[in-house]
């Protein structure tokens, strides 16, 4: 009794396992949904013509994946944003935010947002945010107005102290206090990729000419290139009182750094399950930057995610093809992997299944957090009346294995291969509507997706 569109009319989500704020165990509820919200929950609500069986499965928030690489335009031939948003529907991700600094033009003023939603918007088959960006280029050309023009249309500023992009130079010291002064002025949040340029630079030009292993890259970005670099910034936000976020976070003790600072801070799956050993196992297709570290460290992420120091989980989204991924040597292969159609269902395995995190933890993690730190939680990240009708159904008691040639991202290649998952993504619904079915596949049309503003 399923025909499984809503989207417009009523549609009743029946007898799932339902996980509502502040709650945590899942508890049997119905959901009824009209439209795009969320309109009741309660028990033996009436059945319609409309009514998904969710007997036997979680009912949760859609997953939210703030940190995606999705290419588009510009570097189509590693993702574009179909694909990459068919991956995140597939994962139960209904809602990602882009970054700005890997599409052509750059995001940093608003004429160039204004070019990628034209492009994007074509594509999206779940709700998206974009971030904008603060680079040296954009900065010498007048960064203080590019700012200001973007500060209403998007999630926050995202920059970088050490960056291998040639269109989206890194920041120094003075710069960034700079960009973090006029972030306070708008009331909006800035985020870092944080590696120290000094280290990274000086360990290169020695560690490269000893040898091409995942050990030898690991060597010349190692916990302390990430420690002097969040040290640093941690210190000039909370000088300026700036809302500072630090991006995939890849070293535990980085967390202790910030710990008195205020700035917040995410990691990814990769980090929770890999280390240096794996590293010199897998290759190059575990490469991403910062890389993964020494083996204590993941135990310790794990230990931080489940007390709340970690607030959230990201996939840092960045995949390529093959002859970019192995070149023939570590320090020319891409630095990065597909990770947004994972991320949802490794953290439930790995996170929940495994108990290192209780289910309301793993809901925070994966769409309550990133929800509230980026103003987005009036719509999105909890199961409230009112808020958009996303959500994901997932089979406790069936699995999933990895298969990157089944992926829906142009990138096939994940350190993840043939790792099996406890759970299984059953549907995803994004705003009343399946937009991944695991019988059907995308049920989305292109264009679906909506572009999100933040909550000020």
């Amino acid at each position: 009794m399923e025909k499984a569109s809503g989207g417009e009319g009523r549609l009743i989500l029946k007898n799932g396992s339902v996980l509502l704020p502040d709650e945590e165990e899942p508890k049997k509820f119905d959901i009824e949904i009209h439209g795009e919200k969320i309109i009741r929950i309660g028990r033996d609500l009436e059945e319609d013509d409309d009514t998904v069986d969710a007997s036997g499965h979680f009912v949760l928030p859609g997953g939210i994946d703030p940190h995606v690489h999705f290419d588009d335009p510009g570097f189509t031939h590693r993702e574009d944003f179909y694909h990459g948003t068919c991956a995140a529907a597939s994962g139960g991700i209904t809602t990602v935010i882009d970054m700005p600094c890997t599409s052509i033009p750059p995001v940093t003023n608003l004429e160039n947002l204004k070019q990628k939603l034209s492009v994007i918007e074509k594509k999206a088959v779940v709700d998206y945010g974009l971030y904008g960006g603060v680079s040296c280029e954009s900065f010498e050309e007048g960064f203080s107005r590019y700012m200001e023009e973007l500060s209403t249309r998007v999630m926050g500023f995202k920059t970088y102290f050490i960056s291998g992009m040639e269109s989206f130079g890194r920041l120094n010291h003075y710069q960034f206090k700079t960009v973090l002064e006029k972030a306070v002025e708008l009331g909006v949040p800035v985020l870092l990729h944080a590696e120290d340029y000094d280290y990274v630079t000086a360990a290169t030009s020695i560690v490269e000419r000893e040898g091409n292993t995942p050990r030898h890259y690991y060597l010349s970005r190692p916990e302390t290139a990430e420690h002097i670099a969040a040290a640093a910034a941690a210190e000039i936000a909370a000088e300026v009182g700036a809302d500072l976020h630090i991006v995939h976070v890849s070293s535990a003790a980085t967390i202790e750094i910030l710990k008195t600072k205020g700035v917040t801070a995410e990691t990814a799956p990769h980090y929770l399950e890999f280390d240096i050993e794996d590293f010199e196992k897998t290759g190059s297709a575990l490469k991403t930057t910062p890389p993964v570290k020494s083996p204590p460290n993941k135990h310790d992420l794990w230990r931080l995610l489940s007390d709340g120091r970690i607030r959230f989980v990201a996939s840092d989204h960045a995949p390529c093809p093959e002859d970019e991924k192995q070149t023939g040597s570590v320090w020319t292969d891409y630095a990065g992997i597909p990770g947004t159609g994972t991320l949802f269902p490794y953290m439930f395995s790995e996170g929940y299944v495994k108990k290192r995190i209780s289910l309301r933890r793993f809901v925070e993690a994966v769409s309550e957090n990133a929800a509230k730190r980026y103003g987005l939680f009036h719509r999105k990240g909890s199961i409230v009346p009112g808020k958009d009708a996303d959500f994901v159904l997932i089979d406790p008691g069936e699995s999933c294995r990895v298969e990157g040639k089944k992926f829906y991202s142009k990138g096939k290649i994940t350190p993840f291969e043939t790792m099996r998952l406890k759970g299984k993504i059953v549907k995803t619904i994004l705003r009343g509507k399946v937009i991944f079915d695991c019988d059907r596949g995308i049920c989305a049309e292109p264009g679906e997706g909506k572009l999100l503003e933040r909550n000020r």
